[in-house]
């Protein structure tokens, strides 16, 4: 795994061999990666990262200059590797929690720019994590959900798809927040 772009471009991050953690290919995430960079300017954005694993998307962020990533991983194994990660790489902006992402989505009171989903592509109730986005309004005028899944889940009923991307195995579904009037 290695960060794409920014004060840390080409890092190599080497997580435990016994992660049970599919972190986003290289060459998915540059390619997702393109697309936010044409779509956000990093540095005034406040992510959410759900299903963090490796934290690969967080570090990916920071690199680039988001100034506040919230990143949360339920493995206790995965959350210490993300914190000692941030911690080594002086990424303040992160800050890793310990907690169940959809339960998290339920209780959480804030908004992002962008909130980026990774769960286990057989995960039982994936098809709910945009309901919850949206229902508790978490995204900001314009900002994105991006849940990566596999091919035999489709978005593209939801009210709020923007589009779906395919590289290889990995699809990810862009959700859109309509301007509010």
């Amino acid at each position: 795994m290695r960060i794409i772009s920014g004060t840390y471009k080409g890092r190599t991050i080497h997580p435990p061999k016994n992660f049970k953690a599919r972190p986003t290919t290289d060459f998915a995430k540059e390619s997702l990666f393109n697309i936010l960079n044409n779509n956000f300017d990093f540095s005034e954005i406040k992510a959410l990262d759900l299903f963090s694993g490796t934290g690969s998307i967080s570090l990916e962020l920071a690199s680039r200059g988001c100034k506040d990533i919230i990143s949360i991983e339920l493995s206790f194994n995965h959350y210490a590797f993300i914190k000692k990660t941030a911690s080594e790489l002086q990424f303040s902006q992160i800050k890793a929690f310990r907690a169940d992402a959809f339960k998290y989505l339920k209780n959480c009171k804030e908004s992002f720019d962008l909130i980026f989903a990774d769960p286990p592509y057989d995960l039982e109730n994936i098809e709910i994590i945009p309901d919850l986005v949206f229902e508790k309004n978490l995204l900001s005028n314009e900002g994105w959900l991006i849940v990566e899944h596999g091919s035999r889940t489709d978005f593209t009923e939801h009210l709020n798809f923007k589009e779906q991307r395919e590289y290889g195995s990995v699809n990810f579904s862009i959700f859109e927040s309509f301007k509010k009037q």
